[in-house]
């Protein structure tokens, strides 16, 4: 039962109960701590009392004069000593003995507070000692997860290995397999190779016997129409009898007159070229023999017989005079320019740069006055070509596309995309709505302009850097070292002739004889279109080719060269010489990335890569 003071256990709540519990328990706990501190010093002292009351009680005994027999002490832990012959009293033993007690009680005390601070100090080492326990607790627990975690760790990548090991088994069969398939498609590929180049020879075979027959049927008209020709000299014509001279028939020609065609092709012995370079003077007499006969008069046609549409005046090209110096210079772009080119009447000029933007101009008075900014070019332009009429600019860029601009208009008409990389020609066909284009992704496009779409892509082989047109000739410069030769009616290149250094650069003659390239190797070169070889080289001390777009072109009347060095100057040779000219500098202090010569002949525009446009006169 409880005692008095103190409660049942159902007369408090748990919680107190547990407290009041866990005080005791702690009492208890040092009590019996502080106990055991103090047993080995309390049971010393009894020692030191029970031998000083054992001191006192013989020393009450004791006679006044003690023998000098040695005293042997009841406790056997002293050993007997003789006693002196004077014997101090029992008050003086006493005394001594109370002295003797004093100094062991303080020396008890000593040894008590050394023990207590012993004992606080093992107080600090057991809770030192528990919280290093707690610890270890913690850290074996966080042992025992770190392992779990690293035996759940290990079945993964046990797990991932197998997946891996299957995996790699399933690669190396799906390789063996996409190698039996490759070699497959080699061999399909190199099939399909032999069909076409096969099918090629086949239609080239077709065209060429196709052309062969043309030209016999144009020979064979030739001939019957000089003879009607000769008749109708010698026949008396009266003006007055009937306005239109009846249409003379045209019977199929006969086999007689094809036979004296084969002889005349005999006798002349002349290589086939095509259609179109060997019947073009025929054609022009017939067709001004039949004007005479009031006939009608006919268009030109292609190989395919439709009409084209060609444009209706070509520019008129003046007698070229040498610049002697520079008469203008604008700052054009806030980037460096790469292209320039003059319309047909020579008063209006283009320039594009890296800055995106198209600036036309007005040459006026021998200065240049800003005209207009066309805009949206979406890239850097690389290259710029009026149409003849002077209605259209067609401009290449570099976000793989070319742009068509109508002049007055500060919007693009048409773009005309398709290419998977940098645009960097873009040119006028003769034959109108129609364009080129040359494209780092190794192609070369036609365009059809009325439906802005691409009508044939020709693999390029290597970079293009340049085209020019001729009337069904495509030419084209690459980064290969090699110009390539194109017929719009052949489906292969048809004539290659390399260069030394990659090629920046083409230009066609008005006549359409001869080409200018310009090249990484610091020359240009006058290549032959009727022997297709190199007629002329040109360098000079200091010319030095300043970008793989540099370009360079003829004059007007095709009897100079003229290119822009990376030292800032105009270098110009003599084509019927083939020295230098002359070499100019001026205002240029970047090297020259394009030049231009007005078609009048009377001025020349360059432009650098220091943003600036110089009109040279």
């Amino acid at each position: 039962m409880p005692g008095p003071g103190t409660f049942g256990p159902s007369s408090l709540p748990a919680s107190p109960r547990c407290w009041k519990l866990h005080i005791v328990r702690q009492l208890q706990q040092r009590d019996r701590r502080q106990k055991t501190m103090f047993l080995d010093l309390v049971e010393a002292y009894h020692r030191l009392l029970e031998k000083s009351d054992l001191l006192a009680h013989f020393t009450e005994k004791l006679p006044p004069e003690l023998p000098n027999d040695p005293v042997h002490l009841p406790s056997g832990e002293e050993e007997a000593r003789p006693v002196p012959d004077s014997c101090p009293s029992a008050r003086g033993l006493q005394e001594e003995m109370g002295g003797g007690l004093a100094r062991s009680s303080w020396s008890c005390g000593e040894m008590a507070y050394q023990v207590v601070e012993k004992n606080r100090a093992l107080s600090a080492q057991d809770g030192l000692l528990e919280e290093q326990r707690g610890r270890l607790a913690a850290l074996e627990a966080r042992a025992r997860e770190l392992e779990e975690m690293r035996q759940w760790l290990a079945q993964r990548v046990a797990g991932q290995q197998d997946r891996i090991t299957e995996g790699k088994e399933a690669y190396d069969t799906l390789r063996a397999h996409a190698s039996h398939q490759q070699g497959a498609l080699r061999q399909l590929e190199e099939e399909g190779r032999e069909l076409v180049e096969r099918l090629v020879r086949v239609k080239m075979q077709a065209a060429e016997d196709q052309n062969y027959r043309n030209e016999r049927i144009d020979r064979v008209k030739q001939a019957r129409l000089s003879k009607e020709l000769k008749k109708a000299v010698k026949k008396t014509v009266n003006i007055t009898e009937t306005i239109d001279p009846p249409a003379i028939p045209e019977p199929p020609p006969r086999k007689q007159d094809l036979l004296e065609v084969e002889a005349c092709e005999k006798r002349w012995k002349r290589p086939f070229r095509s259609a179109s370079a060997t019947s073009m003077t025929l054609t022009r007499c017939m067709d001004v023999m039949k004007g005479l006969l009031d006939f009608r008069k006919r268009r030109g046609h292609s190989v395919s017989g439709l009409p084209e549409a060609r444009y209706p005046s070509i520019p008129v090209r003046g007698v070229s005079c040498l610049p002697a110096r520079a008469q203008d210079v604008q700052e054009a772009h806030h980037s460096e320019v790469n292209a320039v080119c003059f319309s047909s009447n020579s008063s209006l000029l283009a320039t594009g740069g890296a800055d995106r933007l198209i600036h036309l101009w007005n040459v006026v008075g021998g200065l240049l006055e800003a005209d207009q900014t066309l805009e949206g070019a979406g890239g850097s332009v690389t290259s710029l070509e009026f149409e003849p009429s002077g209605c259209f600019l067609l401009a290449a860029t570099y976000n793989k596309a070319a742009q068509l601009w109508k002049v007055g208009e500060s919007q693009s008409k048409e773009t005309l995309s398709g290419h998977t990389d940098k645009v960097t020609a873009a040119k006028f066909k003769l034959t109108r709505q129609q364009a080129v284009t040359g494209s780092r992704d190794r192609t070369v496009k036609e365009w059809d302009l009325n439906k802005a779409s691409c009508s044939r892509t020709i693999d390029g082989l290597s970079y293009c850097n340049d085209v020019v047109c001729g009337d069904h000739l495509i030419i084209s410069g690459h980064n290969d070292q090699k110009i390539r030769f194109w017929d719009s009616r052949v489906p292969r290149c048809i004539q290659v002739i390399p260069v030394e250094g990659k090629v920046t650069s083409l230009s066609i003659s008005s006549d359409q004889l001869h080409l200018l390239s310009c090249s990484r190797d610091d020359t240009l070169k006058v290549i032959d279109l009727r022997a297709n070889n190199i007629r002329q080289v040109f360098r000079a001390d200091g010319f030095k080719c300043g970008s793989d777009w540099t370009k360079a072109v003829f004059s007007p009347d095709k009897s100079y060269a003229l290119a822009g060095s990376a030292d800032g100057g105009l270098y110009i040779w003599d084509l019927e010489s083939g020295k230098l000219e002359t070499r100019l500098y001026g205002p240029h202090s970047a090297p020259i990335n394009a030049v231009a010569w007005c078609f009048a002949g009377t001025h020349v525009v360059s432009v650098d890569q220091g943003r600036k446009a110089v009109l040279w006169s």
